[in-house]
């Protein structure tokens, strides 16, 4: 019925990636979302939160919520930066730290079966392309 439709097929991949994301870090203990954004945290601690959101390609207060819910877990803190009373600078806790090897293993896992169900050559064609697509939707003077 919607074949052609890229909303309905887009919006039901998200939702089967979703559930396979969601089983690769519910050992643990995090979303998605929060494992995501704790990759970012750790690849780059200092980052503002406005550049986190930016970079995760979120809402500010979508990625206030899921920082909050790193801060209850103990896995990110946030500190002042001095610059600016409105922003503050987000790092990692020694706990997220200690978690960075099995962060990285299970999304490294969730990646690889999913290359396998695909193929390789499938898999970097359509990363790829949903980059490209991405880049052209955000690009100015796209619709709005």
């Amino acid at each position: 019925m919607f074949d052609g439709c890229l909303y309905f097929n887009t919006g039901a991949l998200a939702r089967m990636l979703e559930r396979e994301w969601t089983r690769a870090f519910r050992p643990l203990g995090l979303t998605p979302a929060q494992a995501f954004m704790l990759r970012a945290i750790l690849a780059r601690p200092g980052l503002l939160q406005g550049e986190l959101a930016a970079g995760l390609s979120i809402s500010r207060p979508t990625a206030t919520r899921t920082l909050d819910g790193l801060a209850r877990l103990g896995l990110a803190e946030r500190a002042a930066t001095g610059r600016d009373g409105r922003e503050s600078a987000v790092r990692p806790t020694p706990r997220a730290v200690a978690l960075r090897t099995r962060l990285s293993a299970a999304g490294a896992e969730a990646t690889r079966r999913t290359r396998q169900r695909l193929g390789e050559a499938r898999f970097g064609e359509l990363v790829a392309g949903l980059r490209d697509v991405r880049a052209l939707l955000a690009a100015p003077g796209a619709a709005p």
